[in-house]
């Protein structure tokens, strides 16, 4: 039995904010003398984007007139978790429905009765009875469909997600399985002048993904093949980037040394992922990793010989809404996929995802198309990627 994903939707809230609107919010909130408002415009403007969407409209003001935070100076009393999480559940649903929405919009002859698994993907919010249950209900989903929450993860839960819905359709003749990932990072501004809470708060946004896997290619469009799947630890990363519940939200580290780690590391996991396959790296021509941050992009460029052109549709999300945790890699991949033809077909598709641990997450992909055959030997790999390089 075979996986495919076969579509992505992605929702994200309102409140579209440019970089340096959110700048300008960042320095009035950390009180920063002229220096330090300088060098907090300075790490905004080279982080590669332009634009972040968020549930709380606070990011695009100054001066008071806030919703979330209090209207005092210092914005004391800073808001709790609890406060936090009502926020999150308030705003998790509907963002969520409108993206399953989004997905299953481009699968007409998929019906919401014929799904049987649904996998939530959240490190942004929990609460019990929780989204999963909610979202069977929004949609209309039959009642006994199975369910499975992927919590607390942080930037590579996605790939954990797509691994069980990769198993789920091996195990089950007939699966179709919704992935659902859901990440409100802005909720979690941290009033900090600590490195790690200067550069998180300089990234992250607010967004959702939904995907369909099934055992069947989609009959109307190009699908990607979950071919292969690796994973890997970066032992002395595991204080550089962590992710903790403290008295006032979800607090992130992460340490200006990840880069480098993962550049250290991208190359030998690359070779583990695709040992016993036949592929080498040198056949692949389309990438979809995880926009972490631009410095983590560039990293994996030197690392792996890649150009900015391989990994533009990852400097495209980074920049239209930067680091959306678990959501991003998966609106790279939406990109990717929208990109695709028939003339594709049997091509792989490299994609790559980080997090706490310091945890390197892999897969390979391969196009597929209805009515051919989809995964094909290293020969059929490496003649239709010389036809692509011809045509391209």
């Amino acid at each position: 039995m075979s996986s495919y994903l076969c579509a992505i939707g992605t929702a994200n809230p309102p409140h579209r904010i440019p970089q340096t609107q959110i700048a300008d919010f960042m320095a009035q909130a950390l009180e920063l003398d002229e220096r330090g408002a300088r060098k907090l415009h300075a790490l905004y403007r080279v982080s590669g984007i332009g634009h972040r969407y968020s549930v709380l409209p606070d990011y695009a003001r100054v001066n008071g007139e806030f919703e979330f935070f209090p209207n005092t100076p210092g914005l004391e009393p800073f808001p709790s978790v609890g406060r936090r999480m009502a926020e999150y559940r308030r705003f998790a649903l509907p963002l969520s429905v409108e993206a399953v929405q989004a997905c299953l919009a481009q699968l007409p002859e998929v019906e919401l009765r014929s799904i049987t698994h649904l996998i939530t993907v959240s490190c942004t919010g929990m609460y019990a009875p929780g989204l999963d249950i909610e979202l069977v209900g929004a949609l209309g989903l039959p009642g006994h469909v199975q369910r499975t929450c992927v919590n607390f993860m942080g930037c590579y839960a996605a790939i954990n997600g797509l691994k069980l819905a990769n198993a789920f359709c091996r195990a089950t003749p007939g699966a179709r399985v919704l992935v659902v990932c859901t990440e409100l990072c802005t909720l979690h501004f941290q009033k900090s002048q600590e490195d790690d809470h200067l550069i998180s708060n300089a990234l992250f946004g607010d967004g959702a993904a939904a995907v369909l896997v099934q055992s069947e290619p989609a009959a109307n469009r190009p699908s990607l093949n979950l071919t292969a799947f690796h994973c890997d630890l970066e032992p002395d990363g595991h204080a550089d980037m962590a992710w903790h519940i403290n008295d006032f939200g979800f607090e992130m580290t992460l340490s200006s040394y990840v880069p480098r780690m993962i550049q250290q590391g991208i190359g030998q996991l690359t070779q583990r992922l695709l040992a016993d396959l036949p592929v080498e790296l040198a056949d692949i021509r389309a990438f979809a990793i995880h926009p972490g941050g631009r410095k983590i992009l560039e990293s994996i460029e030197q690392a792996l010989g890649l150009s900015t052109h391989d990994n533009r549709y990852a400097y495209q999300v980074l920049r239209e809404y930067g680091n959306m945790s678990s959501a991003t890699v998966l609106f790279v991949l939406r990109d990717l996929l929208a990109d695709l033809t028939a003339a594709d077909a049997g091509a792989p598709v490299l994609s790559f995802a980080f997090g706490p641990g310091l945890t390197l997450e892999a897969m390979l992909l391969t196009v597929a198309v209805a009515n051919q055959e989809n995964i094909p030997d290293v020969a059929e790999v490496r003649s239709a990627m010389e036809v692509l390089s011809e045509v391209r």
